[in-house]
C-alpha cells in the first residue's frame, strides 16, 4: 500500500486527485498508475485502470488472476467492473469511498473469487484525499 500512496501524492503534484494503485504478481510490483484524468482529459485514466493497463502490458495477458490490486480509495463502479474482467485475486484499499465506491453500489461487481480487504493504511489516505479538497476549496 506505501507505494500505491507514493503514486496517489504524484497525482498530488500534477493537481489530479490523489489516488495511486498498483499491481504485484509474485511479490513485484507489474503495474503502476495515478490518476491523469485532467492531464489526459480522459475520464477512464483512474489510477486503477491505469495500473491494471500496465500489468496486463507486463504479463501480456488481460487476466490478472494471480494478481493483487492495491489502491488507495475503494474503486468505483468502472475500476471494479474492470477488475472483475481480469479476474483479479484480491483487491486491497484504503479508504473507503462512501459515496461512489463500488460496495455502496453493487459488491457483485468485482469477480467471485476476488477476495476484498479494506481499510488499509486508512487514515494515510484519507488525509491525502482530504488535504487536496481543502486545497481545492481555498
Amino acid at each position: 500500500m506505501r507505494e500505491a500512496l507514493a503514486e496517489a501524492k504524484k497525482a498530488f503534484a500534477k493537481d489530479e486527485v490523489p489516488i495511486g494503485a498498483v499491481v504485484v504478481y509474485e511479490d513485484r510490483i507489474i503495474g503502476r498508475g495515478h490518476n491523469l484524468v485532467e492531464t489526459l482529459q480522459d475520464p477512464a485514466a483512474h489510477a486503477e485502470m491505469l495500473a491494471i493497463n500496465a500489468a496486463a502490458n507486463f504479463l501480456a495477458s488481460w487476466r490478472l488472476e494471480d494478481c493483487i490490486l492495491y489502491t488507495t480509495l475503494e474503486p468505483c463502479m468502472m475500476c471494479a467492473g474492470a477488475s472483475y474482467w481480469t479476474q483479479i485475486s484480491k483487491l486491497v484499499f484504503g479508504a473507503h469511498d462512501e459515496k461512489r465506491g463500488f460496495s455502496k453500489l453493487n459488491q457483485k461487481i468485482l469477480h467471485p473469487t476476488t477476495i476484498i480487504q479494506g481499510g488499509i493504511m486508512e487514515n494515510e489516505c484519507r488525509q491525502l484525499l482530504q488535504d487536496f479538497f481543502k486545497k481545492k476549496r481555498n
